[in-house]
């Protein structure tokens, strides 16, 4: 049975492989045929230039190893089309066991004109094989910035840490998911208190293993984040393996969604996490069921189902337009949990740039999805959550 659910892990990944490698070789034949983009324009002068965290600036030369720091403010292509200012560096967090040292490299993107106090801020996490660079190209979601105001942080996983680049979502442990949530989290606070970004503005929005993670970071840190977004990810819960990560990608869980949920939180005592779900129906990497799965997982959280995940509370919108099945999950006329399924889509990012792999052309733009979601919610303060959550269980 273990060879077995071994072959199923490794063709999963032989999968993932095969689908950016198509990727590449049709990037590579509109090479020849595609116009070059546009320069990056640069910052308007009056705009006041944007300073790095303070631990992470660049040393002089003949500085101290312990403060050398790699700093880079070459634009990945994304940002051509985009006119704010991209800061690539690492961020020391809480080392895990086994580690003496635990850097996690990101990219920190702030848009030019707009205040830098009480600006939202939006994390990014790739999924598998991706690259920060490669997410904010594909996904666009730079260009929203600069349109909406917020600023975007890309943390990108060590290939030291993960050969493939994949997040440990299925393993919550101290040296694996455990640490990777911890580190997102530390990084997250030193830059609310590095650029003062708002703290009540600050979401999450992953891909694929990336969402994986994103449901750890809600699940774990519900006082950190206003919302989270969903992008082709697994049902949280039941993986503790690498293996019985795949089964789940492959099928969803075995189990009651909902369960699973009661036995990871305090569902009386949890805050609530907004979510936004993006689903591709013929994505066959990770099964559609699993959208499904996760809807009712953040309903659990938001008490508006039950332990058996039937509906207690709140009200169901269905729309269907444009090859999009989006369903709302309202409460007190507030969209509390959204479900979006997206007809003829892949293992991608609706509406992204498809010469990138896992971003299409086809569907809806999910980065403004993602943030027409975010920007109508606001994390609640401990004191009201726990109102809201002791009125809620009555």
């Amino acid at each position: 049975m273990a060879k077995s659910l071994s072959k199923i892990w490794l063709r999963g990944l032989k999968r993932l492989l095969a689908i950016q490698t198509e990727h590449a070789t049709k990037t590579a034949k509109r090479s020849t045929t595609r116009p070059a983009r546009p320069a990056a324009a640069k910052p308007s002068a009056k705009v006041r230039p944007i300073k790095p965290t303070a631990a992470l600036r660049t040393p002089a030369k003949r500085e101290a190893p312990r403060a050398a720091v790699r700093e880079s403010r070459v634009r990945p292509r994304a940002s051509a089309w985009a006119s704010g200012a991209w800061t690539r560096s690492f961020h020391s967090a809480p080392a895990a066991p086994g580690r003496l040292v635990n850097h996690l490299q990101y990219g920190l993107y702030i848009p030019a004109g707009h205040a830098l106090e009480s600006m939202p801020l939006v994390v990014m996490l790739h999924g598998c094989t991706q690259s920060i660079d490669e997410f904010a190209e594909g996904t666009r979601m730079n260009v929203l910035a600069d349109r909406f105001g917020f600023a975007v942080v890309y943390p990108e996983q060590s290939k030291h840490v993960h050969s493939h680049r994949c997040w440990h979502w299925y393993d919550s442990g101290d040296s694996a998911g455990g640490a990777e949530v911890r580190a997102v989290v530390s990084l997250v606070d030193a830059l609310v208190a590095e650029h003062g970004f708002d703290d009540e503005r600050v979401y999450v929005a992953g891909i694929s293993a990336g969402a994986g993670l994103t449901a750890l970071l809600a699940v774990n840190y519900p006082d950190r984040f206003a919302a989270v977004a969903l992008h082709s990810g697994p049902a949280f819960g039941e993986a503790r393996s690498g293996i019985t990560a795949m089964d789940v990608m492959r099928r969803g869980a075995r189990r009651e969604p909902a369960e699973l949920v009661d036995e990871l939180v305090d569902v009386a005592a949890y805050p609530g996490m907004p979510a936004i779900i993006i689903h591709g129906d013929a994505d066959h990497v990770v099964a559609p069921v699993n959208a499904d799965q996760l809807a009712e997982e953040f309903l659990r959280l938001n008490r508006m189902v039950d332990a058996k995940g039937s509906r207690k509370s709140g009200d169901v919108r269905e729309e269907r337009k444009n090859g999009v099945v989006t369903r709302d999950y309202v409460r007190s006329g507030r969209r509390v949990v959204r479900l979006c399924h997206v007809q003829g889509l892949a293992h991608a990012w609706s509406g992204g740039d498809d010469a990138v792999p896992f971003h299409s052309a086809k569907g809806p733009d999910a980065s403004s999805m993602v943030w027409e979601f975010f920007k109508h919610q606001r994390r609640v303060g401990a004191e009201s959550a726990a109102t809201a959550a002791s009125a809620a269980s009555r």
